[in-house]
């Protein structure tokens, strides 16, 4: 008999989404006080990191080419670790865009795994989560590189003009592609609003195509049984 350990090892190989929902569910209440100090913000980048690589495992399990993956990531953190070490500020929204894409090719990796069989597994209901949360991370670093590219392109009724947080740009993306729209944060530019679009698109056209199939498998297996 294996010891916990080892059995634990086994769960997580078997189901590495399931590992990355957790983290990227528990960077959303760890997120708030990372923001405002120093050390804070650079646990944040290490966490980002982690996080990364985490995302990068996910890919290897969706079935999609490691070297697309891994050519987006190594910039972005070489990129991410630049900008705040050598204060290079201009360096951040390129990092952004190269995160902010290989977020959509992970949870695009996800979605063709969901949608290879006709069979729903344990592993495939836990992608389904990973994959939105996936998705949240990569719209909200578009927005990070829109607003640094366009400065405003999101504004707020208290202090409109300063830049908009982390977190804040997250909330917006959490909003959009769940459908709620409890955001009190609007898009103010053009392309802004274009990002925004997509955003609902891609929350609707998730739940319709990917979490409905699911729901309806899983429903036929119960009728089968």
């Amino acid at each position: 008999m294996r010891p916990n350990g080892f059995r634990w090892l086994a769960t997580l190989r078997r189901h590495p989404a399931g590992l990355l929902l957790a983290v990227q569910l528990l960077g959303v209440l760890l997120y708030p006080f990372m923001e405002d100090t120093p050390a804070g913000r650079a646990l944040f980048n290490a966490f980002g990191v982690g996080v990364l690589s985490l995302v990068i495992w996910v890919v290897r399990r969706g079935r999609t080419t490691d070297w697309v993956a891994w050519a987006l990531a190594l910039p972005a953190v070489l990129a991410t670790l630049t900008a705040n070490f050598l204060h290079l500020p201009a360096l951040l929204p390129f990092a952004q865009l190269l995160e902010s894409l290989l977020y959509f090719y992970a949870a695009g990796g996800l979605m063709f795994y969901m949608l290879s069989d006709h069979h729903v597994t344990t592993d495939e209901l836990i992608a389904a989560g990973a994959t939105f949360t996936l998705l949240a991370w990569a719209f909200a670093f578009a927005f990070a590189a829109c607003q640094a590219w366009l400065p405003g392109s999101f504004g707020i009724g208290v202090d409109p003009a300063h830049p908009r947080s982390w977190l804040e740009l997250l909330f917006l993306s959490f909003s959009l592609l769940s459908g709620v729209g409890l955001s009190d944060i609007a898009p103010a530019t053009s392309v802004a609003r274009g990002l925004t679009m997509l955003a609902m698109f891609a929350g609707v056209m998730y739940i319709a195509l990917v979490v409905s199939r699911l729901i309806a498998l899983a429903a036929a297996r119960r009728q089968g049984s």
